[in-house]
């Protein structure tokens, strides 16, 4: 239910048509509830459907002009009585760290790349942050409502600076324990496929009716390890 009371608190802050809504979402409220355009103009419809929000007069409006929609009583009701309500916080579900506590039994071949890939990632919407926390926020924009912004926008900074600094910590550990760089394959054989390996590398002698040639070349241990690509070892 969360998407309409976004767009409701967006209206409250500034009527606005369906357009001005997705990209006033793409630069602020989007940052943490994101909609799409069609989803936007969808919840435009039922919240207008529901006597919550009106499209405004526009007089004599010109061809191809948008639609402007503001929040009625209802819609201002309905958004208090949300704001207020208590909810629990979401269970964590992010499939990075899932990826990596499968990589502790199957091998993190390609997950170190994609480590470095997600720090720059998080490193960039922090320095996004800091630049909105730097433009929107100078010293001395203490208004009540600012503040309560603010602190939205001091969640985002949080978050990403414990990304990078977890990511940092992650490849470090990567960094000390190269094993967790080698392929899969390389770990200890399955029983039967090792039976069937010591079957290949038997001498004919143990073969009923064979000839003795000589002992069997044992192939090394390390023989099946892959080769890195050119990424690297390692892969929000």
């Amino acid at each position: 239910m969360s998407l309409p009371h976004a767009i409701l608190t967006a209206l409250l802050e500034k009527p606005s048509s369906g357009l001005e809504l997705t990209r006033r979402f793409d630069k602020s409220i989007g940052y943490f509830w994101s909609a799409t355009h069609q989803q936007i103009y969808r919840e435009l419809g039922k919240l207008e459907a529901e006597s919550l929000i009106r499209a405004l007069s526009a007089g004599q409006p010109a061809r191809g002009q948008k639609k402007a929609y503001e929040v009625l009583p209802a819609g201002r009701v309905e958004l208090a009585r949300w704001a207020s309500t208590s909810q629990d916080p979401k269970p964590m579900r992010d499939a990075l760290l899932l990826r990596l506590r499968a990589a502790a039994v199957v091998g993190a071949e390609g997950l170190e790349a994609d480590l470095r890939r997600h720090l720059e990632l998080h490193e960039r919407q922090l320095a996004e942050y800091q630049e909105i926390e730097r433009r929107d926020f100078p010293p001395g924009r203490d208004a009540p409502d600012d503040r309560l912004r603010h602190l939205v926008l001091r969640a985002g900074i949080d978050l990403e600076t414990f990304w990078t600094g977890w990511l940092g910590h992650a490849l470090a550990e990567f960094a000390e324990i190269p094993e967790f760089n080698r392929n899969a394959e390389n770990r200890e054989e399955p029983e039967n496929e090792g039976s069937a390996q010591r079957t290949v590398n038997a001498r004919p002698a143990d073969v009923e009716g064979a000839e003795p040639r000589g002992p069997a070349r044992a192939e090394p241990s390390g023989s099946r390890r892959a080769e890195p690509d050119g990424s690297g070892p390692g892969q929000t």
